[in-house]
C-alpha cells in the first residue's frame, strides 16, 4: 500500500481548490477522524480529546450516521464539527459522476456542513468541479499528514511516528474512528495529545469561517 505520510507540495499546487492546511499564526493543530461515527470507537476518540479539551473535525459517513445518531450527536454536543464523507464511502474514481454526487448529496441532507473529504482521497475533476460550483456547494477538505492508521502492514508505532514527524502549526491530520484503525488509532492518538499539549499546542476543529464557504 503506497501513500505519502506528509502531502506534497504539488498535490495542493495541482489542486488548489481544496484544504490542505490551515493559515495559522500560533500552535494549533487540526485533527480529522474519517469514517465513523462509530458505537465504541468514536467514542474512546471523544473521552480522549476530552481531556485535553481538544476539538476536532468528524468526516462522518451518513450511513453510520443512521446507525449511531446517539454517538453523531454527542459529537456536536461536545463542540466538535461534523463534516460530509458521502453515504455510503464511495471511490470518486471507480464511481460515475451523477451516482458519486447523488450520494454526497444523501449524506448532506444527514450531515449539515459545507465542509467534505472524498474517501481515499480519491476524485475526478469533473466531480471536484460540480462538488464545488455546483448545487451542493461544499469546499474539498484533504490533509497535510496521513497517520496511516488504516494500513495493514503499518506498526502502531510507525503510526504515531507519522505524526509526530511531520505535523506543525497548521497542520491538518487524518486519523479514522473505523474499526480498521482501532489499534493504531487508539495507540496512537493519546501520545499525540500528550506530545503537543506539552509543547504549548492546541487543537481546534476546522470551522467553516477559516476558509470562506
Amino acid at each position: 500500500m503506497f501513500y505519502l505520510a506528509s502531502t506534497p507540495f504539488f498535490f495542493r499546487f495541482i489542486y488548489p481548490e481544496c484544504i490542505w492546511s490551515v493559515p495559522v499564526s500560533d500552535k494549533k493543530i487540526f485533527l480529522t477522524f474519517d469514517d465513523g461515527p462509530h458505537p465504541e470507537i468514536t467514542v474512546f476518540v471523544l473521552d480522549e480529546l476530552k481531556k485535553y479539551d481538544a476539538k476536532a473535525t468528524f468526516f462522518c459517513i451518513g450511513n453510520n450516521v443512521e446507525k449511531y445518531p446517539e454517538v453523531y450527536n454527542r459529537i456536536i454536543e461536545e463542540g466538535h464539527v461534523v463534516a460530509n464523507h458521502t453515504y455510503n464511502h464511495l471511490n470518486g474514481r471507480k464511481t460515475p459522476d451523477d451516482e458519486y454526487l447523488e450520494d454526497i448529496e444523501k449524506a448532506g441532507t444527514l450531515i449539515k456542513s459545507r465542509l467534505f473529504r472524498p474517501p481515499y482521497g480519491s476524485f475526478r475533476r469533473t466531480q471536484l468541479k460540480k462538488i464545488i460550483r455546483g448545487n451542493l456547494k461544499l469546499r474539498p477538505v484533504m490533509w497535510s499528514v496521513l497517520s496511516g492508521d488504516f494500513d495493514p502492514s503499518l506498526t502502531k508505532e510507525k503510526c504515531l511516528q507519522n505524526v509526530l514527524k511531520h505535523t506543525r502549526k497548521g497542520s491538518i491530520v487524518v486519523f479514522h474512528d473505523s474499526e480498521k484503525a482501532k489499534d493504531k488509532m487508539t495507540y496512537s492518538l493519546p501520545l499525540v495529545l500528550s506530545h503537543f499539549h506539552q509543547k504549548g499546542y492546541t487543537f481546534e476543529a476546522l470551522n467553516d469561517h477559516f476558509f470562506n464557504v
